[in-house]
């Protein structure tokens, strides 16, 4: 039997600028593997190939010019990178609404490896050493998911629109690349029991946010699943109606602005009943 991975360490990356797709790559690969400038090279080799099939293989200064599709100017990449990324490792991206995903949609459990995406934000859920976490980089520390949470987790992700890929293949078993060679710097190693600590600690600065914790809260509409591993196997028959709760309040006040013009309204139409009474 093969032993814990990376000598039972976790690899993490917190945010840095607009590069949470190098996060979300190096997390997948447990490791500090890819820098943004590898994957800005990934996503050139891309658009230069697009052009030439746009162009049918001819190749044209005009063209080359044009603005790319892979990569934006401050740091996001396609889902294509990805792919072309993990590639390298021998490693497939398969979207989980997909047919040949369809097991792991029954049981999301039997799989290693998950890329989340909406708008402008990739992350990774990933099993490292049996247990299941969620290396999103807006979170300080990876945070760990239980079974039954991991399922109800990913169908609250696609409730509320976030694109899933499942990653397939054999994930390398330790990180050839030593601290002192890091292509980066927001890259960590962390015992199990160190990310649990660290996530408890935010968690309870979260009880008392200030305008900053709150407007981060307004940005991660997940964040209030933070602390829920907690709750008890008993429990566990009501977790997925809170988390959809705890969604539904998380979301950004669109309701309070109607709120606030139908009582407007409504003050305006007693002056014009009473001025008719008059």
């Amino acid at each position: 039997m093969d032993g814990p991975i990376n000598g039972g360490m976790l690899y993490h990356e917190v945010q840095e600028s607009k590069l949470c797709a190098v996060h979300c790559v190096n997390t997948v690969l447990q490791g500090p593997f890819f820098s943004e400038f590898d994957l800005a090279a990934l996503a050139s080799d891309l658009d230069r190939t697009e052009r030439q099939v746009m162009l049918g293989g001819a190749q044209s200064e005009a063209f080359v010019s044009e603005e790319s599709h892979n990569v934006s100017l401050d740091g996001d990449f396609s889902i294509q990178v990805l792919q072309k990324a993990l590639e390298v490792w021998d490693l497939q991206v398969i979207p989980l609404n997909s047919p040949v995903a369809e097991p792991a949609q029954i049981d999301p459990e039997l799989e290693k490896a998950f890329i989340c995406h909406l708008q402008d934000h990739w992350f990774c859920i990933r099993k490292v050493n049996g247990e299941w976490y969620n290396f999103d980089s807006l979170y300080a520390a990876p945070e760990h998911l239980s079974k039954f949470y991991l399922s109800a987790y990913l169908d609250s992700l696609k409730g509320f629109g976030w694109s899933i890929f499942i990653v397939r293949g054999n994930f390398p078993k330790e990180c050839p690349i030593s601290s002192s060679e890091a292509s980066n710097v927001f890259g960590q190693w962390l015992l199990p029991e160190d990310a649990e600590r660290i996530i408890k600690s935010c968690n309870t600065v979260q009880k008392t946010p200030d305008r900053t914790t709150q407007a981060q809260q307004q940005q991660d509409p997940f964040c209030q699943f933070r602390g829920e591993q907690s709750l008890s196997d008993a429990e566990d028959e009501d977790l997925k109606a809170a988390i959809a709760a705890s969604l539904m309040d998380s979301l950004p006040a669109t309701v309070a602005p109607k709120a606030e013009t139908s009582t407007s309204e409504k003050e305006d139409k007693d002056t014009v009943e009473k001025k008719h009474d008059v």
